[in-house]
């Protein structure tokens, strides 16, 4: 049986006083070499050496889900997709209870991460922009705390968290350990990404947020889709189902833009491997779906969903760019809305889009704060005023160059 849910849902007999990393003088430069094979004491690992069973544990008590770093999706983006190599976890294990992880946040050092060669942790995401720290909701200030201490014990001056979600129980509880530490948190960036809320109606949903006008347009391209044949809506769920639909997908996303780019998770041997082991893991334990729009045989549009307690991630869409005069896309969108709010174990879904997304920010009306979020592991620390700098000054590199593309762009 659970123990009663303490009175403030974030605090649970968090130790202050000169005990905390924060109140000590940064150390000399130095790293602490991540343990391929951690025990319950060590709050540093190669991420695919976490213990599974902890792991797994704290995933069901966490404050906040996270689909992406479920093991059963982030060891496979470990292992196998291009780009993730070198992730590490800080871990907050229980004081009482030796074998209980109550914190995980998944990092890289930022020589690797961001080629930067300074002491910063950088959060590691598992292919999608949702770095949520994996926090018990029994202990969520006490496994903030944590963490932080084992950033600090690994030699970090600052941590560097992208795609975090601020507005959750997760980021109120780090705000909350920052605070008793006498520390702050610089957001560097941020955007506001399109949800679902799932508990209404699904028809009166997509009514409300797209418009008679534009619903009428939809309807008559729908009509028009099916002008060549009947459309069906298929939902694998199963591992063999899902395992058929997403070699349907592979294939209709190589046909479109991100083949050719060669982005597609069917392009590169890491990421069809890596999607292909995740998504028969976590559909075997209802855990991932694939939404389909056939016609006469043939997949028109594809979206891969992963779920986590009462939340819904809609990871990938591809479609078949030849309908696009139909709109593909948003027709699978429509349908996956109301799939959704059908169902009444989903509450909120997150379309894990960038934000102002084209497509759908017009039929997703909730709103998601995503940002990039700076921390200073000490107060007044030189070093770390020294590198929040440094990303400053990257990121107006990097937004100087996307105006010179646009500008390249609107004269080509």
């Amino acid at each position: 049986m659970n123990a009663p849910a303490p009175a403030d849902p974030l605090r649970v007999s968090v130790p202050s006083g000169p005990s905390r990393q924060a109140d000590r003088m940064p150390p000399k430069l130095s790293v602490v070499t991540a343990s391929a094979s951690p025990k319950a004491h060590e709050t540093l690992s190669d991420l695919t050496a976490v213990p599974i069973v902890p792991w797994r544990a704290l995933q069901a008590r966490a404050t906040e889900p996270n689909a992406y770093f479920h093991p059963l999706w982030a060891l496979p983006v470990a292992r196998f997709a291009r780009g993730r190599a070198g992730a590490l976890a800080l871990l907050a294990w229980d004081r009482t209870e030796h074998d209980r992880l109550i914190g995980l946040m998944p990092v890289r050092w930022a020589k690797r991460a961001l080629s930067l060669p300074v002491p910063m942790l950088v959060g590691w995401n598992g292919y999608a922009s949702l770095a949520v720290p994996t926090l018990d909701r029994d202990h969520a200030v006490d496994a903030a705390h944590a963490l932080l201490d084992a950033a600090c014990s690994a030699g970090a001056r600052a941590l560097f968290l992208p795609g975090t979600a601020t507005e959750g129980m997760a980021f109120a509880a780090m705000k909350m350990a920052l605070s008793e530490r006498d520390l702050s948190f610089d957001v560097m960036r941020s955007f506001r990404r399109a949800a679902l809320d799932a508990t209404k109606d699904g028809d009166a949903t997509l009514r409300s947020a797209l418009g008679a006008k534009k619903s009428k347009e939809l309807r008559r391209q729908r009509h028009r889709l099916e002008d060549a044949g009947p459309i069906s809506i298929e939902i694998a769920t199963t591992p063999a189902d899902v395992a058929a639909a997403l070699d349907r997908f592979l294939v209709l996303e190589q046909k479109g833009w991100k083949g050719l780019r060669g982005t597609g998770l069917g392009q590169h041997d890491g990421d069809t491997a890596f999607i292909r082991e995740a998504s028969a893991a976590l559909a075997a334990e209802g855990r991932f779906e694939i939404i389909s729009l056939t016609r006469n045989g043939m997949t028109i549009a594809s979206g891969l969903v992963l779920r986590d307690q009462d939340r819904a991630y809609f990871f990938k869409i591809a479609m078949d760019e030849s309908e696009a005069r139909t709109s593909p896309g948003v027709q699978l969108t429509l349908d996956l809305t109301r799939h959704l709010c059908a169902d009444a174990a989903i509450s909120f879904a997150d379309s894990s889009a960038d934000g102002e997304h084209p497509m759908i920010d017009h039929v997703w009306r909730e709103r998601i704060e995503i940002a990039d979020v700076f921390i200073p592991l000490y107060p007044s620390d030189p070093m770390a005023a020294a590198i929040k700098t440094l990303l400053r000054a990257r990121y107006a590199a990097i937004e100087c160059v996307r105006t010179m593309r646009r500008f390249k762009e609107k004269l080509s």
